[in-house]
């Protein structure tokens, strides 16, 4: 299978990177060339032609009882392996009403980025929705005007959200997130077990049998020595992780405590476990 992503604006001509994968019953691909391929998109018509030498930076070697691989043999890619045949028909010279679109989407950016427009412009931009800004480009060069919009500097709104992926115990938090005033205690109860049998033998000559004494010894750790903590309203990210770390709290548990401040509802920002 070979694939590839044909830029926008890309002309005749021009060269592009495909990837290569193994359908079949090959295993390694390594070393492999890649014969004459048309590239098809969805209408059927063929807009790039690839061909050359396949790279997988994968080692593979097989002997008569192991093997060794690294990487994956069974796809590669091939850098600028691909030579554009058909172009997408668009003049971007002729455009009187464009739309910038956000990667990230964000009512407060958008509005931050059409401020900015206009600042430097004059009133040519609004934000439609918080993934686009429209500009009316009515009367002026829309290649001159992207050169100065794309050189604009907008600082973007960051949402307040915590990720948490439990598999790994890996937590991040965003700069503002915030806590209203809560109470936190943590503890966990640990009961230990050990067993260490004894053995005990008669004496000389004695008619006494070897029996087996156990010994079980148990210990228990409610960790009373945890205490009550309280964060106070509005702390920065930095003082929430110190006041965290203050109580002993873990990853582990520090994932446990989130869930259970947000089910308190006194965790500004959004919660995505993964």
């Amino acid at each position: 299978m070979v694939t590839g992503q044909l830029p926008a604006f890309g002309r005749s001509g021009g060269r592009i990177d495909v990837s290569v994968s193994a359908l079949g019953d090959a295993s390694n691909l390594t070393g492999g060339t890649l014969l004459v391929t048309p590239l098809l998109a969805a209408d059927g018509e063929v807009y790039a032609v690839a061909q050359g030498a396949v790279s997988t930076g994968a080692i593979a070697a097989k002997g008569a009882s192991s093997s060794v691989t690294r990487g994956v043999p069974t796809a590669g890619r091939i850098a600028n392996g691909a030579t554009i045949e058909r172009e997408i028909p668009f003049r971007l010279s002729k455009g009187d009403a464009l739309r910038l679109g956000l990667r990230n989407p964000d009512l407060t950016t958008a509005r931050r980025i059409a401020a900015a427009i206009n600042a430097a412009l004059g009133p040519i931009s609004r934000a439609t929705d918080p993934r686009t800004v429209a500009l009316n480009l009515a009367g002026r060069d829309p290649i001159d005007a992207l050169a100065v919009i794309e050189n604009l500097r907008v600082q973007p709104d960051q949402a307040a959200i915590v990720v948490i992926e439990e598999s790994s115990g890996t937590i991040v938090m965003g700069a503002n997130v915030r806590i209203s005033t809560v109470a936190i205690a943590q503890g966990n109860l640990t009961i230990r077990v050990t067993e260490a049998p004894v053995v005990s033998q008669p004496g000389p000559l004695s008619n006494g049998e070897t029996v087996v004494v156990p010994r079980t010894t148990i210990q228990v750790d409610d960790q009373a020595d945890r205490k009550l903590g309280i964060l106070n309203a509005g702390v920065t990210l930095r003082e929430l992780v110190a006041s965290l770390n203050a109580l002993g709290v873990g990853p582990r548990d520090l994932i446990s405590i989130l869930q259970m401040i947000k089910a308190a509802g006194a965790l500004q920002a959004d919660l995505v476990v993964r």
